[in-house]
């Protein structure tokens, strides 16, 4: 089967590697969203306990997870800006008539955009 001249596949692939940069720098901001907040889950448990734990410092768990929040965004953020360096390097006929090619990019940079908000949202509130 051969590739005509006007083939909308190539932006296809594109959109696909930037919605799977998109879930990946979804997962780790969830990610480090959990280990942010999970130090704050060990202290409450280290207080309950009898006789108390040694105090427990959720710092660490904090910076880490903020950490990962940080390296989550910034990969949506730069791969969002890698899609449309690429996109405009496309031909015009490699693009499908119709379609909205600044949706998916859009949409990367709010998810991005909100991923550094959640992160200065932990860095406000860490113990």
């Amino acid at each position: 089967m051969p590739i005509s001249e006007a083939d909308p596949r190539v932006f296809f692939a594109a959109e696909r590697t930037l919605l799977a940069w998109l879930r990946s720098g979804l997962t780790i901001i969830a990610l480090g969203f959990v280990v942010s907040r999970f130090g704050l889950f060990l202290q409450l448990l280290a207080l309950q306990t009898h006789p108390p734990l040694p105090h427990y410092r959720p710092s660490v768990s904090a910076a880490l997870g903020l950490g990962f929040v940080i390296v989550g965004a910034l990969a949506i953020i730069l791969a969002a800006v890698q899609h449309h360096r690429f996109v405009a390097t496309l031909a015009q006929e490699d693009l499908p008539s119709a379609y909205s090619k600044g949706f998916s990019i859009g949409l990367s940079l709010i998810v991005g955009g909100l991923g550094l908000v959640l992160a200065i949202y932990l860095f406000i509130t860490q113990p």
